[in-house]
């Protein structure tokens, strides 16, 4: 190595010190300044010259892609009305969960009107998987270093272990035939470090006379009148161990695979006017009408409702085109819900009011409730 080489700021180590691995020009990431190794230090890799540790583009199927099939859809798309007393008595559940509310109205009102305002969710979901490159290091612990005794995988010919469909996932792996053991550049390979309590000099100042040997014109006990004090960061030593290599004075450096599934999930609610607020719907449960898995999903162009067609369509290709370029495809899968909403009129001491009864468990909406009364928590 050049003696006369000139090296980077304090802690990171010289440009190309880990050497060229083939296959991974681009696998140099950029890092943060301190402690981490500056991007392009560890050689260029052919086949990745517009990786830079980014997630990387998947491989075109080796066969061509099965276009996708129309989803078949069930017969049945009704829910039993909800009766007056199931209404009543899901009002009452509501009122008696309310500490401020007076129970007359739910006991004493009598029903006018129910009007059905069932509404369709539309669920879409991608399941991905993609992969990055980045160098990395770790402190040497043995490891046999094996760069370029072979010519290391491309990152998506190493096999990984895959999580259950629909579940996000991370993994991490060491590219074979890319490791090398150097130099710790944090330490200089001396496995210790200045103490940054005391500064490398084993003492810090004390803190009852704060360094001036004296306490109330007497000299200070506490340090016995030297004005300083052993340093517990390192019991004085000066010294710490390097946390970039544990102590162990040398690091093994690889490129790492990181492979990461995702369940990109996306909800489309057909419009209502019952007034029920949009976080109340969004957190509503309805009947599951369809639950339909395919590699690629087909639009529900036969469902009744043409607005959850149009939205199946148009988020289908959204998903493909938007998760389909740098991330592989694994599986799509469509969920439509029919979710109850009953408006209830009722009437109590001569005046209308209003509530809603919503998804299966019957949970109730009831803005301005007749008889409410102010909690005061003393």
């Amino acid at each position: 190595m050049n003696s006369a080489a000139v090296y980077p700021p304090l802690n990171v180590p010289a440009a190309n010190m880990f050497g060229n691995v083939p296959g991974y020009e681009a696998g140099s990431a950029v890092y943060p300044p301190l402690n981490v190794p500056a991007a392009n230090m560890f050689g260029n890799v052919p086949g990745y010259e517009a990786g830079s540790g980014g997630y990387l583009p998947p491989p075109m199927p080796v066969e061509p892609v099965t276009p996708p099939q129309r989803g078949s859809v069930p017969d049945s798309w009704s829910i039993p009305s909800l009766s007056e007393d199931v209404a009543r008595e899901a009002f009452k559940n509501f009122v008696s969960s309310q500490c401020c509310y007076s129970s007359s109205p739910a006991n004493e009102g009598v029903i006018t009107k129910m009007e059905p305002y069932n509404t369709f969710r539309y669920r879409l979901e991608t399941f991905t998987e993609s992969r990055s490159t980045e160098w990395t290091h770790k402190p040497h612990e043995g490891e046999m270093a094996d760069f370029n005794t072979q010519t290391a995988p491309l990152p998506w010919e190493i096999k990984a272990t895959p999580p259950n469909l629909f579940t996000n996932h991370k993994q991490e792996l060491r590219i074979p035939f890319t490791s090398s053991v150097k130099d710790c550049h944090t330490c200089v390979a001396t496995g210790k470090v200045p103490c940054d309590g005391c500064k490398g000099s084993g003492h810090k100042s004390c803190s009852m006379c704060n360094g001036s040997g004296k306490k109330n014109e007497e000299h200070c006990t506490q340090c016995d009148a030297t004005g300083k004090q052993k340093c517990t960061m390192c019991n004085a030593q000066g010294m710490k161990e390097c946390q970039t290599c544990k102590g162990k004075q040398r690091l093994l450096t690889f490129i790492q695979l990181k492979v990461e599934w995702t369940n990109h999930v996306e909800d489309f609610m057909v419009e209502q006017n019952s007034g029920l607020k949009a976080d109340e719907l969004h957190s509503a449960n309805g009947k599951e009408l369809l639950k339909i898995s395919q590699y690629l999903a087909s639009p529900l162009f036969e469902f009744p409702n043409p607005t959850i067609a149009e939205a199946s369509e148009r988020l289908i290709k959204e998903h493909q085109s938007n998760h389909g370029q740098t991330s592989r495809i694994l599986q799509q899968r469509q969920t439509v819900e029919l979710i109850p909403i009953t408006k209830v009129n009722y009437s109590w001491k001569g005046a209308s009011h209003v509530y809603v009864v919503y998804g299966n468990n019957n949970h109730v909406s009831a803005e301005n409730y007749p008889a409410t009364c102010c909690c005061v928590i003393l």
